[in-house]
């Protein structure tokens, strides 16, 4: 979250964002990881069981806290994966998924040395990240092994194709079924040109 608040802070487009959203979307990003199934579901992907999961404790929890709110704390949760969206979104949806990339790719990658090393460490040295890396492993690889078919077309699938047996997304990829698809006629995979 740490992050995410040192790099919009360097974002003039930022500057203006709901505070409140951006901490609390921030600090519940990663429910739709939740092994226990209390908040996840069989069928959706970890990013939208987390979306679900943090409105409807803000529903129950913070009855005021109004629609567009609401929307604002779950678009991070479901975008966050997905870089070339989430960073055209609203301020705080980018707020957000600029902290959540800063945690997992460090100070390197990101762009116009908004998050330093000395800034990272900072952060580190009183927050320790405890195994981030390897602990997200585990977590991936359960979303891959109980629910495949919500990681065929996202990141968490490359953590199968790596490191699940038997996990396989061949043929499954949209692109698989617009170039199987007849309907001009003949599918695009027996068309020459």
């Amino acid at each position: 979250m740490l992050f995410g608040f040192i790099i919009a802070s360097k974002i003039s487009t930022l500057s203006d964002r709901d505070l409140e959203v951006h901490a609390l979307a921030a600090l519940m990003h990663d429910l739709g990881w939740d092994p226990t199934g209390e908040l996840v579901s069989k069928d959706k992907r970890f990013e939208v069981d987390g979306a679900n999961a943090a409105r409807d404790f803000l529903r129950k929890e913070a009855a005021d806290y109004g629609k567009r709110r609401l929307q604002l704390v779950w678009d991070p949760f479901a975008l966050h994966t997905t870089g070339t969206i989430v960073f055209h979104k609203e301020p705080e949806v980018q707020a957000v998924a600029h902290g959540i990339w800063a945690d997992i790719q460090g100070p390197a990658r990101v762009a116009g040395n908004l998050l330093t090393w000395d800034g990272y460490n900072a952060v580190v040295a009183e927050l320790p990240l405890l195994g981030l890396m390897n602990g997200m492993k585990k977590p991936m690889c359960y979303l891959c092994e109980t629910k495949p078919a919500t990681t065929i077309d996202n990141t968490v699938g490359e953590w199968g194709d790596k490191f699940v047996a038997g996990y396989d997304r061949s043929g499954k990829p949209t692109s698989d079924f617009m170039l199987a698809s007849d309907l001009d006629g003949k599918s695009l995979l027996e068309d020459a040109n």
